[in-house]
Order: C-alpha cells, then sequence, then structure tokens
C-alpha cells in the first residue's frame, strides 16, 4: 500500500495477481523457468490457473504428477489432490515446464497450443534454431501467464477456437530471401526469431533509437493488437477509445509510411507513451497495452519478493483522480494505487540500473495523457475478467484482409 499523500487516506490495497517468488518443498529459491530444483533435484511444474511453481512428485498413475507434500503432513494429505501431466514440450529445446491437468483433452499445455509454427529445428543453415527458440517460449509463457491471471480469454486458435483464439507463427528469414515481419493480423502473431539473438536485437534498437525493445516486450505490444479486435472493437468500448486514441480508420499503411519517412511529430512526449506510438491509434493502443503489462507484472513481482516503495526516502507528487478517465470512476483509487505505485517502483529501479552503469530500467515518462490512456485499458481488462468467467465475450470481428499491424 502507499503511504499517505497530501490527496486523502492511505490508498487500497494494490490489485495483485499471483506473485512471482516460488520456493522448493526443501526451502530453496526456485524460478519460473525452473523445471527442477537445482538444490535437491525435486522436479518443478508451473500450474497457470492457479499462477504457481509447484514442487512434484509421481502421481499415482504412470505419467502424472501431484504437488508436494511434506513428509510431516499426514499421508491423506495428498490424496484428492489435482493429477498433472507434464507439456511434451519439456523436453524439447522449449524446456516448457508448464503442467497439463490430467483430464485436459489437449496435448500440449495452454502456452504451447497457441503455437501454429515453429522454427525448423533440423536446418543445418541455422543450426541456432533451437537456442532461440527456447528464448522465445520463456518470454511467450511469461506474457501467457499473466494474461491468464488478469483472467483474458486465452484460447488457441489451432485446437480451441477457430474464430476468436490467438495463434503464433515463430518464423526466421531464410539466408537469401524475404524478410520476416514481426507483427499481428487477425489473431495471428508473427515473431521473427531472430528478436532472441540480443546482439541483433540490439542493434536494431539503436539504428530505430528505440529507448526500450524486448522479446516480451515484442509479445505484450502484438497481443494488444489481438485484445484491441477481440474486446474493443465492436463493442461500447469504442466511443472510449475513439476520445483518447483517435480515429483506427485514418489509412494504416500510410500513416507507417509517413513515420518512416517523417519520424513522430516534435510534441510526441507529451501525448504518447513512445514514438510509435504517434504512428496511428492502433499502435498508441498496443504500445500503451504493452506498458500496462510491465506495471502490472513488475509490481507483481516486486511486491512478492517483499520490494515495497514505502521503505525508501522520495520527493514524490502522486497523480490524483483528475489525470483519470473519467476521473469519478469507481476504480479510481485502485488504479491510483498502480500507478504511483508503479512511479515510485520505477523511479528506485532506475537509480538502481544507473548505479550499475546501466541503461534506465523504465526509460519512459507518463504524461497526463497517457495515463489516462492506462486507465481505459485497466477498465477494459477488468472488465473482460468479469465477462470472461460469466461467458458473455463478444466474438471476434472481421477485419479487411490487407489489415496488418508491422510493430
Amino acid at each position: 500500500m502507499l503511504p499517505n499523500t497530501p490527496s486523502g487516506p492511505a490508498a487500497p490495497p494494490l490489485p495483485l495477481l499471483a506473485g512471482r517468488n516460488y520456493h522448493c518443498q526443501c526451502g530453496q529459491p526456485v524460478f519460473f523457468r525452473n523445471s527442477t530444483c537445482l538444490a535437491c533435484g525435486t522436479p518443478l511444474g508451473y500450474d497457470c490457473a492457479r499462477g504457481l511453481l509447484l514442487a512434484l512428485k509421481p502421481g499415482p498413475q504412470p505419467g502424472t504428477w501431484q504437488e508436494w507434500a511434506a513428509p510431516a503432513e499426514p499421508v491423506e494429505a495428498g490424496e484428492g489432490a489435482p493429477l498433472y501431466k507434464r507439456c511434451p514440450h519439456l523436453s524439447s529445446p522449449a524446456r516448457c515446464n508448464w503442467l497439463i491437468a490430467l483430464d485436459d483433452p489437449q496435448g500440449m499445455c495452454r502456452a504451447c497450443r497457441l503455437n501454429r509454427t515453429i522454427p525448423d529445428l533440423n536446418n543445418p543453415e541455422q543450426p541456432d534454431n533451437g537456442e532461440l527458440w527456447g528464448r522465445v517460449e520463456l518470454a511467450k509463457r511469461r506474457l501467457v501467464s499473466a494474461l491468464i491471471l488478469l483472467k483474458l480469454p486465452v484460447a488457441s486458435r489451432t485446437s480451441e477456437d477457430p474464430q476468436r483464439g490467438l495463434m503464433f507463427d515463430f518464423l526466421r528469414s531464410p539466408t537469401y530471401g524475404p524478410h520476416v515481419l514481426t507483427g499481428h493480423d487477425t489473431g495471428l502473431i508473427t515473431l521473427d526469431i531472430e528478436e532472441a539473438d540480443d546482439a541483433k536485437r540490439e542493434a536494431v534498437r539503436q539504428s530505430l533509437r528505440e529507448p526500450y525493445r524486448t522479446l516480451l516486450g515484442h509479445f505484450r505490444h502484438e497481443v494488444g493488437h489481438y485484445y484491441w479486435d477481440r474486446l474493443v472493437a465492436g463493442t461500447p468500448w469504442l466511443e472510449g477509445f475513439h476520445a483518447l486514441f483517435g480515429d483506427e480508420s485514418v489509412d494504416y499503411a500510410a500513416s507507417l509510411q509517413r513515420n518512416y519517412q517523417q519520424g513522430p511529430p516534435a510534441d510526441w512526449p507529451q501525448h504518447f507513451v513512445s514514438a510509435y506510438a504517434s504512428t496511428h491509434p492502433w499502435e498508441d493502443w498496443a504500445e500503451c497495452w504493452a506498458h500496462y503489462l510491465h506495471m502490472r507484472d513488475a509490481i507483481d513481482t516486486a511486491l512478492s519478493f517483499g520490494l515495497s516503495v514505502d521503505r525508501f526516502n522520495l520527493e514524490f507528487m502522486p497523480f490524483t483522480q483528475d489525470a483519470l478517465f473519467p476521473p469519478g470512476h469507481p476504480d479510481a483509487q485502485e488504479f491510483l494505487a498502480l500507478l504511483n505505485h508503479w512511479t515510485r517502483l520505477t523511479t528506485l529501479l532506475n537509480e538502481m540500473s544507473r548505479s550499475m552503469g546501466q541503461p534506465d530500467f523504465y526509460p519512459f515518462v507518463l504524461q497526463p495523457d497517457v495515463v489516462r490512456k492506462l486507465h481505459f485499458i485497466h477498465r477494459v481488462v477488468t472488465s473482460a475478467g468479469c465477462t470472461q468467467g460469466a461467458g458473455q465475450l463478444p466474438p471476434l470481428p472481421p477485419l479487411p484482409a490487407q489489415t496488418q499491424s508491422q510493430s
């Protein structure tokens, strides 16, 4: 919680996900990517529905697993516990440590079943495809875990929801061929796996003068396009979207071309979270969506490890309700708590990065126009979480065949 501020009493508790601080049954810390405890060798698996990395023991049937029970607990404690299967991609270069409920008819976990295309792992001209794909999958699992905990719709377009689902193509440009474009097109996210090559990604970041470029950032941005199609297009949310982001019917291809030729408007820092967000309302939405996911996951991680911004001294002018859209919305205090915590947390982490001679952890400034957009996205996300539970999500409206975001 935030401390008292001049604007009023202490803020309400922050809206948290499930945390990222995990421990093995032996007491040693373990991490989201781990499939085995390095201290004691206990198998580990991630239950995405609960948001927990579990210590595992063999189940009553071959190939099944249960959450580990300490020897001091009664034997009956393990009886009736959920039974799991391992994702078959555990033994692949993806090294997927996610679990599948025993009664789930899908052969893959909820992250891996979203894949339509994976890189050719037997291509002798690209022997590092497996290594790059493994990095891509780790970032994707981090994304999907947060989407599930936010109660957003996450279904495979290839095997669960062919009309409204989500799927991924992980491709690599041939040595002498057309370049793969990272982008989104009506539920399909295409990613160039060379973005997992740190040196190449950094070269692109510098050439484009971007302050931030990561695999996880790509995923969060591109999935923002998907959720615009899924949650905003053709719904009453469009009115608020138009008021904040603008008219999405503006020619997208022409907007991209203008951005590449002329660059962003001179006053973009006053109105947009990034220079690229100024390209088109769809890109503004996707950039703000990515930043919202940055906020939610990073705050959740910090608090789960006990990193509280209440413990350091910082001169800070908190955002107040007049920065929101609309100012008097019922969730205003909840969102303000999230936003002000994020501002103080990133100030601390930026200083920590500078003390190590590294670039800022969060090299962005949230202006009032951006804050209003983030609050709008918060409202869309929380509303989607409620309607998903009731099974009332609107259908995904079709987009023109030529529409494709390329960011």
